[in-house]
């Protein structure tokens, strides 16, 4: 057993740490269920797959937004819902749901999307559990209309928090390398992802990770990754451990198995080439509806297979300086001159447009800035607003069109389910080809957007409650 393996110094970092000395890459599911039972078969199932796992507990919507009423009522009355609900269940109940599972060689971490989450970091602290994910600009601009300020002070509380009421060495993964899923330019997510583990480390923890979704370029997610293994060197203070965990395409998702399978390899692929610790993955079902139990394992499974037959990492060969470093340090570089407290640096930046998500309707999001994807298929910026970066020439001359936009919304997807994978469309013709035409024919009902891939439940949840909220942690 590895010094990072025993019992005198368990968590969840130091279990990813010691399967990338070894070589192996780490796979997760999102997994959540309402049912204590069916929780601990999820977490059973994930334990004996055929790879190298750790379990998740995904909270609820109700306990996401901080209607503990409604899930509680739920518990009683059986209704089914889409997550765990660990603030509604007892800590009993959630010890129990762990027991025998949860231990040195399978850390768990509770997945919950909460701009104020201090009652989920109350709930699995006092069930004895030491990680979780999210951060104060992550889970706040994608999900809801919570002020910015606010979040962040509720995000420097449950820093506070998750420090305090750990016995091991607690755990914290930043979701910033993931905002809003797709069409963000990968500077800003490498730079949100640096920042939320800074802000992290300056609240007391000292274990994090930070995030990267792949998009719609392999060799540009690698040069981001590789960014982000860069600066999180250079900025989080010294002793703070910390990995890079890679998000399975986050997506409009491919329909057919098929397709669907082939990006998951190839997220396990990308994993292993650029040196990430831990993959999210997603299933065949991701297009349809809620993955089943077996439909993760076989996730899981699939991931870690075709991360083995990857091989080794590859060297490093971008340059020092690439176009994503340069882009992500800028911004980095941007929020920590305004305060070296970044609890009072975030919302400035956000303020005054320092900091802008494109496509993201938050009332704090300035929404001046505009991804596109580019003919060879790679993100960039076609307005960057406030932001001290420089958008590609000439690429805002046209106006982003119903059926520009579904077109580049569909383009992963449309790849895969056509078989050509990693490949670039052969004809060259980018997402945004036709960037001026009506919506030509095409019904947007047919459409998935980055809403309907948060859905992991459009149900009603019992008689006179409101359906619950989308979610995607």
């Amino acid at each position: 057993m590895t010094a990072a393996n025993r019992p005198s110094d368990p968590g969840f970092g130091a279990f990813v740490a010691a399967a990338s000395a070894a070589g192996r890459l780490v796979v997760q599911p999102r997994m959540g269920f309402g049912d204590a039972d069916l929780m601990r078969t999820g977490l059973a199932r994930t334990r004996a797959a055929t790879a190298h796992t750790v379990g998740t507990l995904t909270v609820d919507s109700y306990t996401r937004v901080g209607a503990l009423d409604a899930a509680r009522a739920a518990v009683a009355d059986g209704t089914r819902l889409n997550g765990y609900p660990i603030a509604a269940h007892s800590p009993d109940t959630t010890r129990a749901v762990l027991a025998g599972l949860r231990g040195p060689d399978f850390p768990v971490q509770v997945r919950h999307g909460s701009a104020r989450p201090e009652h989920i970091i109350r709930a699995l602290t006092a069930a004895g559990l030491d990680a979780t994910e999210g951060g104060p600009v992550s889970y706040c601009l994608p999900y809801g209309r919570t002020p910015l300020r606010e979040s962040v002070a509720a995000w420097v509380r449950a820093c506070e928090l998750l420090a305090e009421g750990s016995a091991g060495t607690p755990h914290l993964e930043s979701f910033g390398g993931c905002l809003l899923g797709q069409l963000c330019p990968p500077g800003l997510l490498v730079a949100m992802s640096v920042l939320e583990c800074v802000f992290f480390a300056q609240h007391g923890l000292r274990s994090v990770s930070l995030s990267y979704a792949q998009q719609t370029d392999a060799a540009q997610d690698e040069e981001a990754l590789r960014a982000l293994h860069r600066l999180a060197a250079e900025f989080l203070p010294a002793g703070v451990e910390h990995h890079v965990v890679l998000y399975t395409y986050m997506g409009v998702y491919p329909r057919t198995e098929s397709g669907a399978l082939r990006l998951l390899e190839a997220s396990a692929r990308l994993a292993v080439r650029s040196g990430a610790g831990r993959l999210i993955v997603k299933t065949a079902a991701e297009a349809h509806r809620i993955p089943t139990v077996d439909e993760n394992v076989r996730a899981l499974e699939t991931a870690a297979a075709a991360a083995a037959l990857a091989g080794a990492p590859a060297p490093d060969t971008a340059p020092e300086d690439s176009e994503i470093y340069q882009e992500a340090r800028t911004l980095i570089e941007t929020a920590l001159t305004l305060h070296p407290d970044l609890a009072r640096a975030l919302p400035t930046a956000f303020a005054r447009g320092l900091l802008d998500v494109p496509f993201c309707l938050h009332p704090d999001n300035a929404g001046d800035s505009l991804g596109f994807i580019d003919p060879t298929g790679r993100l960039r910026w076609a307005r960057t607003g406030a932001m001290p970066l420089r958008p590609e020439r000439g690429a805002d001359e046209s106006p982003l069109t119903s059926s520009g936009l579904l077109a580049a919304l569909q383009h992963v997807a449309d790849r895969y389910d056509g078989g050509l994978g990693e490949h670039q469309d052969p004809e060259g013709q980018g997402a945004f080809a036709d960037r001026r035409g009506p919506l030509d024919g095409h019904d947007a009902a047919d459409h998935h957007t980055p809403a309907d891939h948060r859905a992991l439940a459009q149900h009603r949840d019992g008689p006179g409650r409101p359906a619950a909220t989308p979610l995607t942690v």
